[in-house]
């Protein structure tokens, strides 16, 4: 299948495996570019500089030896990343087919990686910021809708690519809502150049997590996703285990009064991004009761554990 996402990164197939704090990792993107799709990981995931370098060098490798797909590495260019300008250095130095973007402007992502030949997506949830991504010269758009996993936006699947489509000339990635290729013909068919697609590979052999997270996304199912704003200040889905009914999805009411601060809000969603990301890293890598997995309603196709390639070849055909 060709489409515009397959001509710029030279793919098999229009889909990315979309970059899951602690769940992606080399293995599982190395398994996609030898399936002739793209795999994107988060920077975050690795505690250095010096651990993302590696990375990148090992991912580079193997696409050498395999000799198709492409890879790339997803950084959060607001406040609450402070390590956001190193990783963005390294990886412009050691090189990757892509970045995507998120939570944040772009801006300087683009300057950099642009120099070095990288191409930029971007995360976007509505035109306003779709159409400041364009002109600040981004190379396609991750149109990130309603049926997203983790932070996920407002308009439907359908309403959101017909939007971007209708008024800007970038390609237009949809995010959220394919778990089989049905679903990913469908978006196709609303006019995406492709599919970012996360939550169906948390359960694959090849993720680095608990087989209680792995074994939760098969055993639950799109009606028992919830949002909370505990994990990072803004709306993100979970999966609604005991622990999240126990503790509510409303953010502290100490934190909803300091948020209506100027000056105290950006620390405030610094704290609660830390916090969040800490809570969730617990629950990826040991079994505690504090259980907090985010995933989002795709896993409904989820049946099984299986390895990566049988996951994609769920939605390629």
């Amino acid at each position: 299948m060709s489409t515009r996402l397959t001509e710029m990164l030279q793919l098999e197939h229009p889909l990315i495996m979309a970059p899951m704090f602690l769940v992606s990792n080399v293995a599982m993107v190395q398994e996609g570019m030898r399936c002739g799709v793209a795999g994107c990981i988060p920077a975050l995931n690795y505690r250095t500089i010096e651990e993302l370098r590696a990375a990148a060098r090992e991912l580079k490798a193997a696409k050498a030896e395999i000799g198709k797909g492409a890879f790339g590495f997803n950084l959060i260019v607001n406040k609450s990343n402070p390590k956001a300008q190193s990783q963005l250095e390294a990886l412009c130095e050691e090189g990757c087919d892509f970045i995507i973007t998120s939570l944040g402007s772009p801006e300087t992502t683009i300057e950099h990686a642009h120099r070095v030949g990288i191409k930029v997506f971007c995360d976007v949830t509505d035109l306003r910021f779709a159409q400041k991504v364009e002109g600040l010269g981004g190379d396609a758009l991750i149109a990130v809708n309603n049926e997203a996993g983790g932070h996920r936006g407002e308009l439907s699947p359908e309403a959101l690519i017909k939007l971007l489509k209708q008024h800007c000339k970038l390609p237009v990635i949809s995010a959220g809502g394919v778990g089989n290729k049905a679903e990913m013909d469908r978006m196709l068919a609303y006019g995406a150049d492709g599919v970012s697609v996360g939550s169906p590979f948390i359960a694959s052999l090849e993720a680095p997590i608990t087989d209680a997270y792995k074994q939760a996304c098969v055993d639950f199912g799109a009606q028992d996703i919830v949002l909370t704003e505990r994990i990072s200040g803004t709306p993100c889905t979970v999966i609604n285990t005991p622990y999240v009914q126990k503790v509510g999805t409303r953010s502290p009411w100490i934190e909803r009064v300091l948020n209506k601060n100027r000056r105290l809000k950006k620390w405030v969603k610094m704290f609660r991004f830390y916090i969040g990301m800490k809570a969730t890293e617990v629950a990826a890598q040991q079994v505690t009761y504090k259980t907090v997995w985010v995933a989002g309603p795709s896993i409904q196709h989820t049946k099984k554990v299986e390895p990566v390639k049988a996951i994609i070849q769920r939605m390629v055909g």
